[in-house]
């Protein structure tokens, strides 16, 4: 069976933790384990989210007294992009010893008038109160917005048209590579007025990235792990009511935060709706029982969990 995950930038860089290089490697390791699993018994295409980490580097290059400029956002998630491959790479090399992996540097095409570059949702960075984001903002010209209890920086989410390596990622896939791709969405790039590709000021969203390559590539299944347990009404009230199987129908008449959850509905409403497929969202080390129907929120045009026969 082939299973795209998207791997949320959390599980690297959890709030409240340093951003130290072997902070992140260390979460990673103990994240690898089930994708390790996953590996073994399906053919596995894996995304990671890099929001933490472009804001972390993207802070950086503002304080920079050497730059003239800081280092644009497209430069930033590339970047990370090769940080984080490189870190999932090593891991998966060790967790899997014999198995052939890659982890690619891939661009993501966007429409140049998406009306997202007008009103920036993407949340990037570590958290801070509102206090500290607003002297933050005032410095160094960003928008911020409040997530949760926190306040971060928001930068432009344009919407995902196509990733340009998806016929090189699908090659890959078809010879058997455990392949790491697509990293914080892909670097957001647009077609100029001369038909060439050129890098623009965003970072798309990883989980509408992947449900467009987990299409591209005829994936049987599109898992969005996180650090939640399942998708919830009235999420963190106390009338919060988990969501186990349902329909992309049912989820869009639900609302859910634009910055947070929302996305990750969307990318599965998507996928299933334009695949008749599986598409699921849950916790990390419960991948496992995500796909054997016990865990996550798994959604399915008709709300049943269709995977049994297959495993």
């Amino acid at each position: 069976m082939r299973v795209l995950v998207a791997l949320g930038g959390n599980a690297l860089l959890r709030r409240g933790q340093s951003p130290d290089a072997d902070v992140q490697q260390n979460n990673l390791r103990a994240s690898v384990t089930s994708l390790a699993r996953l590996a073994e018994r399906h053919e596995l295409i894996i995304t990671h989210g890099n929001g933490p980490q472009v804001g972390v580097l993207a802070l950086e290059s503002s304080q920079d007294p050497n730059l003239t400029r800081p280092y644009p956002l497209d430069t930033i998630v590339a970047e990370t992009q090769g940080m984080i491959g490189y870190w999932l790479l090593q891991a998966l090399q060790n967790a899997l010893p014999g198995r052939q992996v890659a982890a690619l540097v891939t661009q993501t095409l966007v429409s140049a008038v998406d009306p997202a570059f007008e009103n920036p949702t993407k949340f990037v960075g570590e958290v801070y109160s509102q206090e500290e984001a607003e002297k933050l903002a005032q410095e160094y010209g960003w928008t911020i917005k409040q997530d949760g209890r926190y306040w971060r920086r928001v930068v432009p989410s344009p919407t995902p048209q196509r990733l340009v390596e998806t016929r090189l990622i699908g090659r890959l896939v078809r010879e058997g590579v455990l392949t790491v791709c697509a990293g914080g969405g892909g670097i957001p790039v647009i077609r100029n007025e001369k038909g060439r590709l050129q890098g623009v000021e965003a970072v798309i969203d990883k989980d509408l990235t992947g449900s467009v390559l987990a299409e591209a590539l005829e994936a049987d299944v599109f898992m969005m792990l996180t650090d939640v347990p399942r998708v919830a009404r009235n999420f963190g009230t106390p009338q919060q009511e988990d969501i186990t199987h349902t329909t992309p129908h049912q989820l869009r008449a639900e609302k859910f935060p634009a910055g947070s959850m929302g996305p990750k509905v969307e990318a599965a409403c998507r996928f299933v709706e334009t695949t008749g497929d599986m598409a699921a969202i849950g916790m990390l080390d419960e991948a496992e029982r995500i796909l054997e129907g016990m865990g996550g929120t798994i959604v399915t045009p008709n709300a049943t969990w269709p995977l049994a026969s297959t495993l």
